[in-house]
Formats: C-alpha cells, sequence, structure tokens
C-alpha cells in the first residue's frame, strides 16, 4: 500500500471542509460527464464519483481518482455551479490519505522530489536560474520593478527553457526594470494541491511568499498559466498579495504602449490553443491573440473548439506528471485538430501545453506538418 500524501485525515471530514456545499448543490444532472474531456476518448464518471462521495462511500477504482485534470470545463457548464474540482481535490486528499486508493508511482516521485528539492523534476537547487546565466538578467533586489517568475518546467527542462529565454529576451528588448530570484524559490505548488497534498502546498506557499515579501516584490510576471492561478487566486489566502500579470497580458500591453515593436514578417498560418488555467479559470482569451495578430505576416486561425471550448491538453490536476496511455492523449487529438486548420504552427502559452504538445508531434509523426511554439517565441522571432 502507498504511503499517504497527508497523514491522519477522516474522508468525511475532508469532504465536508472541501466538497460540502458541492453535495448540497449536485442535483446529479449528469452534465459533468457528458462535458469531460476523458468522455472523448474513455468511461470516467464524475457524476457517480460524486455521488459515491456524497453517499460516504469509498470504494473508487484507484485509476478513476487521478484521471480529473482540473480543466474546469465541467465547473463552466454546471447548472448549479458545482465547484466539482474542490470535489476531486477533496476526494484525492482524504481517499489517498487512508490508503484506500494507491498514488501512482509517478506523481507520488514527483511530490518526492518537490518536498525535498522544491522542484518536480528532482534537480538541484540551485540549477533553477541556470537558464539566465547568458542572457544578462539581473537578480530581482527591492525597488526593482517586475519579478519575473518562471515555472519550473521552463526553469530545468532543456526542451522548455525557450520560453523563459524567450521571454527574458523580450523584456530586456523592451528596456523593462525586471529581474529574477536567485533559485532559493519553490514550485509554486499549484499541482500538488490539485493532486491533494494541502499540506505540501502550504509550506511551498509559505516559504515562497516569505521570499517575496522579503524581497518587497510588488508585480510579478509569469510565464505559466498554473503559476498565475496560484499567484493570483490562491496565494492571498495566505497572505501574499501581488499584482500578477501572464506574459501574454504584459506583452499586449507594452505592444499597445508602443515600448515593443514587431517589424519582422512571420509569414506563417498560426493557429492558437487556449490554455486550461489561462482561459476556462481566469478568462484571459484576448491578449494572446492580440499579441499574435500584432506580428505582421502572421495569419491566426482558429480551432473549433477554441476559448472557453479549447481541448484540454492533458497536463492539469497533475496529471503532467503521470502516465496516459497513447489512445486516450488528449495533446494527440488536440494536434489533429490544429492540423484541420490548416495551419503549420501552433502557438501556446503554457509550459505545461509545451511539454505535452512537442511529445505528442513526435509520437504522432506530425513534427514536420505542424510547429510548436510559445507565444513569447514568436514574438522574440518578429522583433
Amino acid at each position: 500500500m502507498e504511503q499517504p500524501l497527508t497523514p491522519d485525515i477522516d474522508v468525511a471530514d475532508v469532504i465536508k471542509e472541501e466538497g460540502g456545499d458541492a453535495f448540497k448543490l449536485c442535483y446529479q444532472c449528469g452534465t459533468c460527464t457528458a462535458t469531460c474531456p476523458w468522455h472523448m476518448v474513455r468511461n470516467f464518471p464524475p457524476r457517480r464519483m460524486i455521488h459515491q462521495a456524497r453517499l460516504g462511500l469509498s470504494d473508487f477504482e484507484a485509476e478513476d481518482m487521478w484521471l480529473c485534470v482540473t480543466c474546469n470545463a465541467c465547473v463552466q457548464r454546471c447548472p448549479r455551479g458545482v465547484e466539482i474540482i474542490d470535489v476531486m481535490r477533496a476526494l484525492r486528499r482524504s481517499i489517498a490519505s487512508l490508503g484506500i486508493a494507491d498514488v501512482p508511482d509517478a506523481l507520488r516521485m514527483t511530490i518526492k522530489n518537490i518536498s525535498s528539492l522544491g522542484n518536480p523534476l528532482g534537480e538541484a537547487p540551485e540549477k533553477r536560474v541556470d537558464w539566465a546565466k547568458d542572457l544578462g538578467v539581473k537578480t530581482f533586489t527591492p525597488g526593482t520593478e517586475v519579478l519575473f517568475f518562471s515555472c519550473c518546467i521552463p526553469a530545468y527542462d532543456p526542451k522548455v527553457q525557450r520560453i523563459a529565454q524567450a521571454t527574458a529576451t523580450i523584456l530586456k528588448k523592451a528596456g523593462v526594470d525586471f529581474g529574477i530570484l536567485d533559485g532559493s524559490e519553490n514550485c509554486c505548488g499549484e499541482s500538488v494541491r490539485k493532486a491533494g497534498d494541502e499540506e505540501l502546498y502550504q509550506r511551498l506557499a509559505k516559504q515562497n511568499i516569505s521570499i517575496l515579501n522579503d524581497n518587497k516584490v510588488t508585480k510579478i510576471v509569469v510565464s505559466s498559466p498554473h503559476c498565475y492561478h496560484t499567484f493570483k487566486n490562491e496565494y492571498p489566502e495566505l497572505g501574499g498579495k501581488y499584482e500578477v500579470v501572464h506574459f501574454t497580458q504584459y506583452l499586449a500591453e507594452l505592444i499597445k504602449e508602443g515600448k515593443l515593436k514587431l517589424t519582422k514578417e512571420i509569414k506563417k498560418k498560426v493557429t492558437y490553443h487556449d490554455p486550461c488555467y489561462l482561459g476556462r479559470h481566469n478568462e484571459i482569451y484576448n491578449a494572446p491573440r492580440q499579441v499574435l495578430e500584432s506580428i505582421p505576416g502572421l495569419e491566426l486561425v482558429e480551432m473549433p473548439f477554441n476559448r472557453e471550448y479549447s481541448l484540454c491538453c492533458g497536463g492539469g490536476g497533475g496529471r503532467i506528471w503521470m502516465e496516459t496511455k497513447k489512445d486516450e492523449r488528449f495533446s494527440d487529438i488536440r494536434i489533429e485538430q490544429a492540423l484541420e486548420t490548416g495551419a503549420g504552427a501552433m502557438a501556446l502559452a503554457c509550459p505545461y501545453c509545451m511539454s505535452n504538445f512537442d511529445d505528442s508531434v513526435l509520437t504522432t509523426g506530425k513534427e514536420d506538418e505542424l510547429v510548436i511554439s510559445d507565444v513569447a517565441e514568436l514574438v522574440a522571432q518578429a522583433l
């Protein structure tokens, strides 16, 4: 039996704490099950799981416990306003803690890495800032206008570092007074919390808040929608209140104010993928499109499933750290949807999406047909 994520938690207490109101509201219409992207590839019944939890039952399938990608599609369309993600988080927290359902090995190892080293990839903390060593990026000190906070993935994963590097290059070109922390910071804790380890999330958040406050940080620009959501919507619960801006929003403002001039043509047909945590969770749809439309020569085309109907890449809710069967990967389906538009490139605004789509174009053999680029990369090319 797996070790619990958080010890000594009673199922009923956690469900009452985090999902009690949901059970009062839910009238079992099944909209959540019909809306869930898993409905496209397999049977995953959120309605049944909520019903079982409501009755205090715990005979859940171990695999089902960890499928939810917290994409927010079900929450957005629930006619009763049930916060289904909170229910799933409560179930994971309570059931895993009692050893009723096994924690997937990959997720358990990731949580161990984050707990001991402050990052999910198990890398040395001092390597967190290596991505910036040749870019002349300064270390943030009190009085610096903007803190650029890179997500763990572009900080450590060589294949995704291009997101952080492109963003930093743009900020320098625009003359922004910005800096990065010295590597003492931790993972923001977003996926940890969604995976059910509330205790570890609280520890990570409090440590980060202490570091941010000691440095007198007031404004944070982030590359990840997951960091954005956590800093903006969850850290205030623990006293961490900052102005938080996703880099696509910041780029849109720089372009609008004339501080960033895009002059080089990029003659490409590009489609944009809305990340769940930027779009459905935080309703940021226009800024990334405004940035792309500002690039000379670039033709922006939409996939049928866009904005609030965008298909999740499959990386939310801790699933970025878990294996998904080849014929069940949302990212593979999304690649086909992008190609159907006639686009030769898909623009992204999330490191989780980048990691999943980079993998999918390779495993589906589409790397010669579709280029995967972050919005920041395209902007950097247009400078």
